[in-house]
């Protein structure tokens, strides 16, 4: 019941909101070098890795020249990219990766590999439901 509750939203979530993606994707390509989209490696249920899909709002290689968690006033962070993150609009890709079944609107947030890695047998637990675009960590710490 979940998962067809998880395509019909994210489908139709996909249609109606395609104008936004598609200025989005203009906006981020027009303003700085790269593709419009961020893809990287990440956790999901029963520990399958699957490509997490998100507005790229950092600038190209970001990721070798820094830690993983940034801060709001990080310089690799684009003008747009920061809107984005605030807004939580980098995110809307995701409704993808929750169509083609890797991720549910609601759930844990999933995690990089090298993170997961480190997960005591009580924390491997919550790989045992499909990610989610937001849950209740995302709702408690909206404003980060």
């Amino acid at each position: 019941m979940k998962r067809a509750f998880d395509i019909v939203v994210a489908s139709a979530a996909l249609v109606v909101l395609s104008p936004v993606l598609l200025i989005i994707t203009v906006l981020v390509a027009l303003t700085s070098p790269g593709g419009a989209f961020f893809r990287q490696v990440r956790v999901g249920k029963d520990g399958r890795e699957f490509r997490l899909l998100k507005f790229r709002t950092m600038r190209p290689g970001s990721e070798a020249k820094g830690q993983l968690t940034v801060g709001g006033r990080d310089p690799r962070i684009t003008g747009i990219g920061r809107f984005l993150r605030k807004s939580k609009l980098d995110e809307l890709p995701q409704l993808w990766n929750v169509l083609v079944g890797d991720m549910s609107l609601v759930g844990p947030r999933p995690e990089v590999p090298r993170y997961v890695a480190l997960y005591t047998a009580e924390q491997r637990e919550v790989l045992s439901v499909r990610p989610g675009i937001t849950g209740t960590a995302s709702l408690a710490y909206i404003d980060e």
